[in-house]
């Protein structure tokens, strides 16, 4: 048995189309759907999902993203003690037919705990493995980046001349992209955008993801616990999904200004939270 657990934040016509490609996966009918909503669906909406799930999850406020996640993984273990938890954004699309078939094949394999595909997305920034923040004095570094940019993100006329150097910039030196790996990997960090747990790794974790975080980093505290309790984490590069990648925060801050403040802030609550851990 195969759960899904897809997160929806404002964005039912992503969760939609997350889930009509999801319906033609071969053995599809050995999976379920959950959908977490994080306080934001009408009645209307609800009821579009409902033709596609009678689990839909409506949470009473935004719990963000590993709270809301641990909330529809612990629904599913109650409900259907699946084998895999597949959690999903709702901004993500399967089409590769043997999805389930490939997870399986790898975790008798492998016996993972967490495994990652292969992510193309629009802007090619998500990718698998992970490139996380794994070292204490990057992540202090990290800290003190932030707490600049809410400053500037706090003034119309900085925010407005960073972008102008940040353009600038990219005119002079393209941004070095980063992209996906083409060879299976082992305990490494992965992307929070798709992810395959196994059952083993969701009987041993009362919360799957670190309730700590509220949106951001999440990724490095699983890598956290992966090098800590020596998890098998595995980058597949035979699976793969599409990530349209911020559909739902755009939605939630159209400003562009508001969307980088919002995410300084956030990034800063977790930045601070990991430093413990580590």
């Amino acid at each position: 048995m195969y759960s899904f657990i897809i997160l929806n934040y404002y964005n039912v016509k992503d969760t939609i189309e997350c889930l009509e490609s999801l319906k033609k996966l071969n053995n599809i009918e050995k999976a379920n759907f959950i959908v977490v909503d994080n306080n934001t669906l009408t009645e209307q909406e609800y009821e579009k999902i409902n033709v596609y799930t009678k689990d839909v999850l409506k949470l009473d406020k935004n719990y963000g993203f590993a709270n809301a996640n641990n909330k529809g993984i612990n629904y599913a273990k109650n409900k259907y003690n699946s084998s895999y938890y597949i959690v999903i954004n709702n901004d993500v699309i399967i089409k590769q037919k043997e999805f389930l078939n490939i997870i399986d094949t790898d975790y008798q394999k492998y016996n993972f705990d967490m495994l990652g595909p292969k992510i193309d997305s629009p802007t090619g920034d998500s990718v698998n493995p992970f490139p996380v923040l794994s070292d204490k004095e990057v992540v202090e570094s990290e800290i003190i980046k932030c707490n600049k940019l809410i400053k500037i993100y706090n003034s119309t006329f900085l925010s407005f001349l960073l972008k102008c150097y940040i353009g600038l910039k990219h005119i002079i030196k393209k941004p070095k992209k980063v992209s996906n790996g083409i060879e299976r990997e082992f305990s490494v960090p992965l992307h929070g955008c798709a992810l395959v747990f196994s059952k083993k790794y969701i009987d041993k974790y009362d919360s799957p993801f670190d309730n700590r975080t509220f949106l951001f980093h999440e990724e490095e505290f699983l890598y956290q616990r992966v090098i800590k309790n020596k998890l098998v984490s595995i980058y597949e590069p035979d699976l793969y999904v599409f990530h349209k990648e911020g559909s739902s925060m755009n939605k939630m801050n159209k400003k562009e200004k508001n969307r980088k403040l919002f995410r300084e802030k956030e990034r800063l609550k977790s930045l601070e939270e990991l430093i413990k851990e580590m």
